[in-house]
């Protein structure tokens, strides 16, 4: 498939994990691809929707895993070009929030290939939701913060001051390794019972989660053996995930209200 007059770069967000969580739009991008870059956070179910034949190449990237650098994959989209029509870069949740998937984009445009975004479901936003932790509520949250855990030097991210003096859900990706350093800065600004929830794996079946607070989340972590990919989520809306027990209160009480009329 040499010598084609023009070849596009399509950026793929595979969503959180679930591969039910994938856009239909995404799944038809992989159908017409003729070759597929993807990382390890994505779900390798997805794979099942790239024509047979097509070469899938696994890039990375997992925290101390890295078996690409950036600049390698970037380098190797280029690379790739040349005897490829329609490359298909698949990476996990959004790759605009914390994916360096604009990095992609740019770096292929300034070599003439054509460039797509197909945006995907965040972990930000839908591994809490999912666990019945809203990242808004009106009377507990009118705004949410998604930071990274560390600068590109290993430092807590600056806006970490600015989002901890806030009223704001906190929503931090990338930050198991630093939850004892997270917990100690959030302790300047907040109480002791601030609530913050832990969640691994999230959307998969093996999804697990910790609730607690900032006296004691660091050792329910350690205890309940929590690993990565995990985020974290800190504020009032952490109190609020749902139960069946608590759906089942709501509805007996919608029941004897109207029984009373």
């Amino acid at each position: 498939m040499k010598n084609k007059k023009s070849n596009q770069l399509t950026l793929i967000g595979a969503g959180p994990g679930d591969p039910e969580l994938m856009t239909i739009k995404g799944v038809l991008a992989l159908g017409k691809a003729d070759v597929v870059l993807y990382d390890a956070l994505v779900n390798p179910e997805l794979l099942q929707f790239v024509p047979a034949g097509v070469p899938k190449h696994l890039v990375g990237k997992r925290k101390s895993q890295h078996s690409f650098t950036q600049d390698e994959i970037n380098s190797f989209i280029v690379k790739l070009a040349k005897d490829y029509t329609h490359i298909v870069r698949l990476k996990g949740g959004d790759p605009f929030v914390f994916g360096r998937g604009y990095e992609e984009l740019e770096y292929a445009a300034l070599y003439g290939i054509e460039v797509e975004y197909i945006p995907g479901i965040s972990s930000s936003i839908s591994v809490p939701g999912l666990c019945g932790i809203p990242v808004t509520h009106r009377g507990s949250s009118e705004s949410f913060w998604v930071i990274t855990a560390t600068t590109a030097k290993g430092d807590l991210a600056r806006d970490f001051k600015l989002a901890a003096q806030s009223n704001a859900t906190l929503v931090i990706l990338m930050g198991l390794s630093k939850l004892s350093e997270i917990v100690a800065f959030l302790s300047k600004y907040k109480p002791k019972d601030y609530p913050i929830a832990v969640i691994q794996n999230g959307s998969l079946p093996n999804q697990k989660q910790t609730i607690g607070n900032l006296s004691n989340i660091v050792s329910l972590v350690t205890e309940n053996h929590m690993g990565a990919p995990a985020i974290i989520v800190a504020g009032e809306v952490v109190k609020l995930p749902y139960s069946k027990q608590k759906i089942d209160n709501i509805v007996n009480s919608v029941q004897e209200s109207n029984l009373n009329k």
